[in-house]
């Protein structure tokens, strides 16, 4: 008998516990949104552990909406799939909670895939200090951009989020999709600025590598991405561990500017 294997749904942990709320506030936040936006829903804590855990990957609309008012991030960057025609409901009967595909088109994990779940060594969870630096051409100097990021670990994945307010530049959240490979991280990255700052709302993303220093409290590396002009630019990155805890008391301390 075949056991099905879900993924966890890292990056809608990482971006809650960015937004410092337990499963049960976002819940509640979910149902107040869906009051204000005239569609009320039935969010509990059950179904935020069910998108977590992976059981569940295409929520309904009236949650995809409520999900994108309360975190400010579009449904693409919350970890779910696509939504998928061929699905059947579960819930009390009456259409329920939300929709996930039927066993028959989920494809199980393969075995390459649980193996490499299992590769990473070290646990890198907890508030890290991300530190880049990137030349403006407009300006003509070289910038530091820095956050504090919440990290969650999975295996070999690591999914990060920039905390609410923990920013050197106010309202410009980032976020961080990466794979360990012993001391080597490697992965992508993504930083919406402020819309009333010099880049005006841009979102640019691109590649990044790392190496983790023997110590496991600080990695080192190279990001990728492209400039204002549509050039390719690159720059060191690094990110410094702060503290292993994620608990509010540890998120609310570091929901500041880095110094």
């Amino acid at each position: 008998m075949t056991t099905e294997v879900h993924a966890p749904n890292d990056a809608l942990r990482a971006v809650r516990i960015g937004l410092r709320m337990s499963q049960d506030d976002l819940a509640k936040a979910l149902r107040r949104a869906g009051v204000e936006l005239g569609e009320p829903n039935e969010a509990s804590k059950r179904l935020v552990q069910r998108w977590e855990s992976g059981i569940s990957r295409s929520p309904r609309p009236v949650y995809i909406r409520a999900l994108e008012r309360v975190t400010g991030v579009p449904i693409e960057s919350l970890g779910f799939a696509p939504q998928v025609p061929m699905a059947r409901v579960h819930g009390d009967g009456t259409g329920g909670h939300d929709m996930t595909p039927s066993a028959e088109g989920v494809a199980p994990a393969s075995a390459d895939t649980r193996a490499g779940q299992q590769t990473a060594a070290d646990n890198y969870s907890g508030v890290w200090l991300s530190r880049y630096e990137y030349y403006s051409s407009g300006r003509e100097d070289v910038f530091e951009g820095r956050h504090y990021v919440v990290l969650v670990q999975h295996g070999n994945r690591l999914t990060g989020r920039s905390l609410n307010g923990a920013s050197s530049n106010p309202d410009s959240p980032l976020s961080l999709d990466l794979t360990v490979d012993r001391s080597v991280v490697t992965g992508t990255w993504t930083e919406q600025t402020a819309t009333g700052g010099y880049y005006q709302g841009a979102c640019y993303h691109g590649a990044l590598q790392m190496l983790v220093e023997p110590t496991s409290r600080r990695m080192a590396g190279k990001w990728v991405g492209f400039g204002k002009d549509f050039d390719v630019n690159t720059g060191p990155w690094e990110l410094r561990l702060m503290d292993t805890s994620v608990s509010k008391a540890t998120l609310e301390r570091y929901s500041v500017p880095p110094e």
